[in-house]
C-alpha cells in the first residue's frame, strides 16, 4: 500500500506540465473580465472547465485559445499580474470548436457574401472542403472560397477518405455551401478541421448541442480514446452543464462571478454538486411559484383562451432542394391552433428548412403550395405581415443579432414588440416597462444597459428567447432553444415554455435533440427521415 502510494506520488511529480498560470488574469481591450487565476495542466490530465452563463468560463477558454473575437475589439488574452506566469507548450498550436466560434464562421460567410456581384446573383461561399483544406495547408496555399475541386491539392479532394472525416461523418456534406449546412453540420465540419488541422491542443466548448444522438454517440466515444491516449493531441472540454461528460475526464475547473470556484479531480467536484442539489432544492418551488406569477403578471394568462381550432400553417406536397440535393420531398402538413408540435430527424435531415418556410426566410416557399395563418405565401402578403404574428429563436436570428453591434439587452427584448432586429425608433414608456419586467423575469434585472453582444453566447440565447416571448404571438418557432444554456438559464426556459404552451394563447413549434428538453404539452411530433421515402412521418406522443 505505501509502495504503491509512492509510485503514485512519484509518477505525478514525473508528469510533463503543459500549461502553467501562476497568478495571470484575463482581459481583453475594454476591461479585466477574469481578474485572478491560477491552474495548472499537466501530461495525463483531462480536463473539464464549466460553470454558469457568464462566469468566465467562455473567457478563460477564449484567452486559452487565442480565438476570441478580434472583430469586435474583445479578443481575450491571459495576461500575468506582477510576478506571475503564462507558460504553455503548444504555442500557436491550438483548436477551439464552440457555438461561439459556428455564429462566427457563418457571420463571416456573410459578411464576405458577393452575390450581388455575381451574374446568377448566388454567391456560395466556402464549402466545406475548402474550409477545412484552409486548415490543413495553413496559409502555404492559397486556396480560397469558390475555387473548383480540379484546383485544389489532390489531398484537398480526397478528404472523403480521410479517417477524420468519416469519423465526423461529413463526407456527404464536403462540397456543400457552409451557409447552407445546418447547425449540427457546421459543428462536426468544424471538428473534423479541427482532427485534420495536426494542433496539439483541442478546446471543445459544448461539443455535443445540436447533434443528434448517433452524433453525439460517436463523439463521446472519440473523445474517450483520444483523451486516454499518450501524446498529441491534447483535450480540453468546456460545458455548460454536468451532462454526458465523457468518462475519461480527471479534473474540473469551475468558474463563478468570474472567478475559480473549484479546481481539482473529479470525485470531489461531484461530492460538491450533491452537496450544493440538496442545498439548493429546498427553494426549488418557491422559486418556481415566483417565476409562474411573474409570468402571469406579464402576460395576463387570466384572460379567456383562444379557443378556435384554426389552421394556421398549411403545406402540401411541398419540395424543397438546392444543387440536387433534395431536403424535403411531397411534405403535406397542417398546423391546428392549440397543437403544439415536436420537429425532430438527424443533423441535416430538413428541420431548420421546414422552419424557415414558415418564417420566411427560404424563398423557395413562393414556389410551393404553402399557407400561413389562411393565405398562400406569395398572394400579396408582406413578410412583416406574417412575422408580427411570430416569435422565433434561431440560429439565424442569433448570428443576426450578433452581426449588429452595440445594442442594449433593453433594445433587443423592446425589438420583439416591432418584429425587427435592432431598435430604430423611440420606444414607447409601456414598451420600455413591459421589457424591463420581462429582463427581471429572466434573471437579468439591473443589466439593461449591458452591450448584448459583451454576453457569452447563453446569455445571448437567453435574452432572445425572452425577445421571441414578448408579444404573445400565435406562433412560437423555437430552434433548439436551449444552446448553450448553462443549468439554471435552461430549466428557467423551459419553465416558461411550459408556461406559454399551457397558457391557451400561443402554438408552439418545438426543435430539440434533447429527450429531457421535451415539453408535456408537444403531443405532436413530425419526425423527418432524409434518404427514405416517404422522408417524414407524423406521430401523436
Amino acid at each position: 500500500m505505501i509502495v504503491g502510494q509512492l509510485r503514485k506520488n512519484y509518477n505525478h511529480l514525473m508528469c510533463k506540465n503543459l500549461i502553467t498560470l501562476q497568478n495571470c488574469r484575463i482581459e481583453n481591450n475594454r476591461a479585466v473580465l477574469v481578474p485572478e487565476l491560477s491552474w495548472k495542466m499537466n501530461e495525463g490530465e483531462v480536463w473539464l472547465v464549466i460553470g454558469p452563463n457568464g462566469g468566465g468560463k467562455a473567457d478563460f477558454l477564449n484567452a486559452l485559445s487565442s480565438c476570441g473575437n478580434g472583430n469586435s475589439g474583445r479578443a481575450e488574452r491571459i495576461t500575468p499580474n506582477a510576478e506571475g506566469l503564462f507558460s504553455d507548450i503548444f504555442s500557436d498550436s491550438t483548436e477551439l470548436v464552440s457555438l461561439e466560434r459556428a455564429a462566427r464562421l457563418i457571420q463571416e460567410e456573410r459578411e464576405n457574401d458577393e452575390s450581388d456581384y455575381l451574374e446568377d446573383g448566388v454567391d456560395h461561399g466556402r464549402t466545406g472542403r475548402v474550409f477545412i483544406a484552409q486548415a490543413l495547408y495553413d496559409g502555404s496555399l492559397d486556396i480560397k472560397k469558390g475555387m473548383a475541386n480540379n484546383e485544389l491539392p489532390a489531398a484537398a479532394r480526397l478528404l472523403e477518405n480521410d479517417p477524420s472525416i468519416k469519423l465526423c461523418g461529413i463526407e456527404r456534406i464536403l462540397d456543400r455551401g457552409l451557409k447552407y449546412m445546418s447547425t449540427g453540420e457546421i459543428r462536426r465540419t468544424l471538428l473534423a478541421r479541427a482532427l485534420i488541422s495536426g494542433k496539439k491542443l483541442l478546446i471543445l466548448s459544448d461539443p455535443f448541442a445540436g447533434l443528434d444522438v448517433q452524433s453525439r454517440t460517436i463523439l463521446l466515444d472519440f473523445f474517450d480514446s483520444i483523451a486516454r491516449k499518450n501524446g498529441f493531441p491534447q483535450l480540453i472540454l468546456g460545458m455548460e452543464r454536468w451532462h454526458e461528460i465523457p468518462d475519461a475526464i480527471t479534473h474540473v475547473l469551475e468558474f463563478r462571478d468570474k472567478q475559480v470556484s473549484y479546481c481539482g479531480e473529479r470525485a470531489g467536484y461531484e461530492a460538491l454538486l450533491k452537496e450544493r442539489g440538496e442545498q439548493e432544492a429546498a427553494g426549488e418551488e418557491e422559486k418556481r411559484q415566483s417565476f409562474k406569477s411573474g409570468f402571469e403578471e406579464l402576460t395576463n394568462t387570466d384572460a379567456t383562451a383562444v379557443e378556435s381550432r384554426d389552421v394556421l400553417v398549411e403545406m402540401n406536397d411541398v419540395n424543397v432542394g438546392w444543387d440536387g440535393h433534395q431536403v424535403l420531398r411531397n411534405l403535406n402538413w397542417k398546423l391546428i391552433r392549440g397543437e403544439h408540435w415536436l420537429v425532430r430527424g438527424p443533423n441535416g435531415s430538413g428541420k431548420t428548412t421546414f422552419l424557415e418556410l414558415i418564417t420566411g426566410d427560404n424563398m423557395q416557399v413562393f414556389s410551393n403550395d404553402v399557407r400561413i395563418f389562411g393565405n398562400r405565401r406569395g398572394s400579396g402578403e408582406t413578410i412583416w405581415d406574417i412575422k408580427k404574428r411570430l416569435g422565433i429563436v434561431s440560429y439565424r436570428l442569433h448570428v443576426e443579432y450578433r452581426m449588429l453591434g452595440g445594442t442594449s439587452l433593453l433594445a433587443v427584448i423592446i425589438s420583439g414588440f416591432r418584429d425587427s432586429i435592432g431598435l430604430y425608433d423611440q420606444p414607447t414608456d409601456s414598451e420600455i416597462d413591459a421589457a424591463k419586467k420581462w429582463l427581471a423575469l429572466g434573471g437579468f434585472a439591473g443589466r439593461e444597459s449591458e452591450n448584448f453582444g459583451n454576453l457569452s453566447y447563453g446569455e445571448q440565447r437567453a435574452i432572445l428567447i425572452l425577445r421571441s416571448a414578448v408579444k404573445t404571438p400565435e406562433i412560437l418557432i423555437l430552434d433548439e432553444p436551449c444552446h448553450g444554456l448553462d443549468e439554471q438559464y435552461r430549466s428557467k426556459i423551459l419553465q416558461l415554455m411550459e408556461l406559454i404552451g399551457n397558457g391557451g394563447t400561443t402554438t408552439m413549434l418545438h426543435v430539440t435533440h434533447d429527450p429531457s428538453e421535451v415539453l408535456p404539452c408537444e403531443k405532436h411530433i413530425l419526425e423527418l427521415h432524409p434518404n427514405e421515402d416517404p422522408m417524414y412521418r407524423i406521430l401523436e406522443a
